[in-house]
């Protein structure tokens, strides 16, 4: 799934991306790969911003990407993903890792004219779809289903209600 969500965000050096949902940071850690390639002048780094509300998986994602000498490419800030992390908006590219109810306003609002976002939509039962949103250059909005997934619901202001 990491590899599929991606290619779909059709990344590129110098990206700046969010992450709505850490998890062990294994994903940011291959979309750092592609932004921010170490061989790559550090001048042209992308950087991630991987935003998690668990307070216990943020740690350990942090201690993993510190552990992976990633921490100068992915940053990991504890706090409610649904809302995104508007102090470093706007983004190249979202991914959201848990399913969403609806697609988070604030997501949408912290996309860059351009910009691509994956997000899993559907009920807290395991039937989702995956969405990729564009944000076109004239702010319009265009959606495409990328299939069915299974992801563990979002919580947080702008998620499932548990």
């Amino acid at each position: 799934m990491v590899s599929i969500m991606n290619e779909a965000l059709q990344l590129e050096v110098g990206h700046k991306v969010l992450e709505v949902g850490a998890g062990s940071g294994w994903h940011s850690a291959t979309i750092a790969e592609i932004i921010a390639p170490r061989g790559g002048p550090r001048s042209e780094w992308g950087c991630v911003f991987t935003v998690e509300i668990v307070q216990a998986l943020a740690e350990n994602a942090r201690k993993n990407i510190m552990n992976a000498s990633y921490g100068d490419r992915v940053k990991i800030i504890s706090g409610d993903g649904s809302k995104g992390y508007a102090e470093k908006a706007p983004y190249d590219r979202v991914v959201v890792t848990a399913a969403a109810p609806d697609v988070p306003e604030p997501l949408v609002d912290q996309l860059k004219p351009g910009g691509i976002m994956l997000i899993p939509v559907g009920s807290v039962s395991l039937f989702q779809n995956l969405l990729k949103i564009t944000k076109e250059p004239d702010g319009k909005i265009k959606q495409e289903n990328l299939g069915g997934v299974a992801f563990v619901p979002l919580t947080g202001e702008y998620g499932h209600k548990l």
